[in-house]
């Protein structure tokens, strides 16, 4: 499997992240409202996560070496595990922040300045989040496809106290500004969760997809109905970009070695095409051997 270097897409997601939180803590400064100050320490969590992705990106691109032989792409789950974990350290910030405010609330001062300042970083963390999303989708990185749920959730973070600042605004409200930044510290924490489950998922080596375990599974039926063979013991796991997928093929024993082996790379080929960053692997049996039949276990 030939990947580009991602790192790129974690450059540009720390220099996102170095430009908005300068942008939200020149808002903050401007307005004093707490909910643009949770917005500026949800950033410091993105440029945290990006340094990160950038390291672990690093790694998962080495190719397989003596003591690596599957090759380095569990990194990339290391990666989205700590992100998910910065994140709910993001919310306890944000939240501990907002009760403070609660009960010493304070007056948000020129409003319009930084909330202009705000949905600028806001443009830029969308455009970033897109383009860092198209990329994970294209390169089946989910350490880019963490990075940029991170941050649209940071986009509608902002939103959330954009529209929060200007209510306060509107209304003289005081405790909308702290309010706001609680429903957006509880809002961060559902992303949290869903990395860390994904992350610790590919760690514990979880199957493909169902629409990927159905597109080898077609695949197995075709050869089945062609050449009436057979197959067991299909097992598959994902590592970072990479798909793993291994089978027992079971041919007739009369067949020679050389007929078996070609359907055997036939059939690898196939699965190749239909799941993408795969990587096959077939087990030859003879399909009237009682021993074939029992050999389905991984425990054996």
């Amino acid at each position: 499997m030939n990947r580009p270097s991602l790192t790129r897409y974690a450059w540009l997601s720390i220099a996102a992240a170095v430009t908005t939180i300068s942008l939200k803590a020149g808002a903050y400064l401007f307005t004093g409202s707490v909910g643009l100050l949770s917005d500026a320490i949800e950033s410091i969590v993105n440029l945290l996560a990006a340094v990160m992705a950038l390291t672990m990106l690093t790694i998962a691109a080495r190719p397989p070496d003596d003591s690596h032989a599957y090759g380095h792409g569990k990194a990339e789950y290391f990666s989205s595990n700590v992100e998910g974990v910065l994140i709910f350290v993001a919310a306890g910030g944000i939240a501990f922040t907002a009760i403070e405010r609660i009960f010493n609330p304070r007056e948000i001062e020129q409003v319009g300045i930084g909330l202009a300042i705000s949905m600028v970083a806001t443009i830029v963390n969308f455009t970033v989040a897109r383009i860092l999303a198209k990329a994970g989708k294209e390169y089946s990185s989910i350490t880019l496809e963490a990075d940029s749920h991170h941050l649209m959730t940071d986009v509608w973070t902002s939103i959330g106290v954009v529209v929060g600042v200007g209510a306060v605004a509107l209304t003289g409200w005081i405790i909308l500004d702290p309010i706001i930044a609680l429903v957006v510290s509880a809002n961060i924490v559902k992303t949290a969760v869903q990395l860390i489950r994904r992350s610790v998922d590919g760690l514990m080596d979880a199957s493909l997809s169902k629409e990927e375990m159905q597109a080898v599974e077609e695949v197995l039926d075709k050869y089945r109905d062609e050449h009436k063979i057979d197959f067991h013991a299909l097992r598959t796991r994902q590592a970072g970009s990479r798909h793993f997928i291994s089978v027992h093929v079971l041919v007739p024993g009369a067949w020679t070695v050389h007929d078996a082996h070609q359907f055997a790379e036939d059939i690898e080929a196939d699965i190749r095409a239909v799941v993408q960053n795969s990587v096959a692997f077939t087990h030859l049996e003879p399909i009237e051997d009682e021993i074939s039949h029992e050999d389905i276990c991984l425990d054996r």
